[in-house]
């Protein structure tokens, strides 16, 4: 059993015992993207899902966060860094002729395809599925995006084409909509984010700067 899959099944064991140890991680954190109920799916999703049935099921074990160490945060770098390196973003448009089209990246690719390369990086290296939750967002210019949010007992850390820190969710620009659930990778559910004034001030920000 590798290394990241001992240092899961310890942080779920946590949760199986009554006492104050599992209270030191609070998913009421701000570093934690509080969720809704089950929402929509995406289109672009749920036609991955129907071309890739396997990869859009309820997650067999649920792991709530992986406790990351060094070796795992070295190993979040890498993969971001990797893929945001190789791929070339070109939007679905371009590349297929229509508006949304979700898949891996033979190269090139749009925001969804480097979340998906991350995502299945991540779940070969060993990372519990339920902690690898693909989530879309808007911009401070109103467009939508994509990204993966990493749960761990740091908080939801955040795999973005489009920046090369990894972040936790709430120290984003982005305004979170909805994600991925942890019990079923072919569901999703909203997010709760009450951050909006945030992503106002970034758009405002963005307004004046194009300003003279």
């Amino acid at each position: 059993m590798s290394r990241r899959v001992i240092a899961a099944f310890v942080f779920a064991t946590m949760f199986l015992v009554p006492s104050t140890v599992a209270l030191a991680i609070d998913l009421a954190n701000p570093a934690f993207a509080p969720s809704g109920e089950l929402t929509s799916i995406p289109i672009g999703h749920m036609e991955f899902c129907r071309s890739r049935p396997l990869e859009c099921v309820r997650n067999p074990v649920m792991v709530p966060a992986v406790a990351l160490d060094q070796v795992l945060w070295s190993e979040l770098l890498g993969i971001n860094a990797r893929y945001n390196a190789e791929v070339r973003p070109v939007s679905d448009d371009d590349l297929y002729q229509v508006a949304e089209f979700w898949t891996y990246p033979n190269r090139a690719g749009d925001c969804e395809d480097y979340v998906l390369a991350k995502r299945r990086a991540l779940l070969d290296a060993g990372w519990p599925a339920s902690t690898l939750l693909i989530a879309v967002v808007r911009q401070a210019s109103g467009e939508g995006h994509a990204v993966l949010m990493v749960r761990t007992d740091r908080g939801d850390l955040v795999l973005d084409n489009q920046d090369s820190k990894i972040l936790t969710w709430s120290e984003t620009p982005y305004f979170y909509i909805k994600r991925q659930s942890q019990a079923d990778a072919g569901q999703w559910v909203d997010l709760q984010d009450n951050r909006s004034t945030i992503v106002a001030q970034s758009a405002d920000a963005a307004v004046g700067a194009t300003q003279p």
